[in-house]
């Protein structure tokens, strides 16, 4: 229990928190997000290597009349005969080819049975600075064309059709949002025209069939997603060791405190040099004689004291003491 208290502090609450919520992201948004780039990429250079091999068929045979777009028939080379209509003309901006800004334009093309208007992206041209590009005008009259069936890209809120200095425009190829601008029913896919055909443009190259770094930046969040929990793991582990060692330290100098013998008191010592301990005795041994030599000379009343027998007596007490 102390360990889960120790862990209920806002701190580590807010880690755990931000761990799972980066491991949840990982793998539900970042990962999908990056795998699924990578499946399109995929499926895209397999129907773009099955078109190449594959020899252009008439749009009827391929997307009838009305039908629904089937997203197989997507890079399909079809041919159509029928007539441009250049009134209708809109443009692309914001496009990029070859790494460089370009301006893409498309023209309803008219089938000539009058079963079918289809949107053909007819190339680029580069843009002129702050102005409308010029744009060759269309042929007229009946011709055919050979074209790859390609996708709608669909449109952002607010980015619809607009005018720009008097010639329609639009951000993306939304045949749906093309004919509303124009005011005709156009078919759910579009047509890129290939090189060399009439009313080309700019040739618009075909990806590069290439897988990207797509399953690379998949597997990455894949493993970020694994990691985070990993780490924050190791972090509570370290934590936990690292104070289980700090309490160890703790209760082991606490136990050799208590069990410590105490210091035995220093006495000092109070007995005075050999020097000074000879003097002391020979004054004392010269005060008992003279108290000696007092005595005797008290007991005779009225007589001085002996001198002579007073110092032949020390005398013979100092010489049996130290000698001499």
């Amino acid at each position: 229990m102390r360990v889960v208290r120790m862990f209920l502090r806002p701190g580590w609450i807010a880690l755990g928190l931000v761990v799972i919520a980066f491991a949840v992201l990982c793998f539900t948004l970042l990962a999908p997000w990056q795998l699924g780039k990578n499946t399109a990429t995929e499926e895209r250079n397999g129907l773009i290597k099955s078109a190449m091999s594959t020899p252009s068929v008439a749009l009827g045979s391929l997307a009838p009349p009305g039908a629904a777009f089937k997203p197989t028939t997507e890079w399909r080379e079809v041919t159509v005969t029928g007539h441009y209509l250049a009134d209708r003309e809109v443009l692309v901006r914001l496009r990029s080819v070859d790494e460089r800004p370009a301006v893409e334009v498309l023209t309803p093309f008219a089938a000539a049975d009058g079963s079918r208007v289809v949107l053909v992206d007819r190339g680029f041209v580069r843009p002129d600075q702050g102005a409308v590009p010029d744009v060759p005008t269309a042929p007229s009259g009946e011709t055919t064309i050979t074209a790859r069936v390609r996708a709608g890209e669909g449109t952002s809120p607010g980015r619809g059709a607009h005018e720009e200095g008097g010639t329609r425009a639009v951000y993306t190829i939304d045949p749906a949002e093309v004919g509303r601008a124009v005011d005709t029913t156009l078919d759910p896919f579009y047509l890129q025209l290939s090189p060399d055909q009439p009313g080309s443009l700019g040739e618009i190259p075909l990806p590069q069939l290439e897988s990207g770094p797509y399953l690379s930046y998949g597997l990455q969040w894949l493993a970020f997603g694994i990691m985070a929990p990993l780490g924050a793991g190791y972090f509570i582990y370290s934590e936990i060791r690292q104070r289980r060692r700090s309490a160890a330290v703790t209760a082991s100098s606490v136990e050799d405190s208590d069990g410590a013998s105490p210091v035995a008191p220093v006495v000092e010592d109070t007995e005075p040099a050999a020097p000074r301990n000879r003097r002391a005795r020979v004054r004392a041994d010269l005060r008992e004689a003279g108290a000696a030599s007092g005595a005797r000379q008290r007991g005779q009343i009225g007589s001085g004291p002996d001198a002579e027998e007073a110092s032949a007596d020390v005398r013979a007490k100092l010489s049996d003491r130290y000698g001499g």
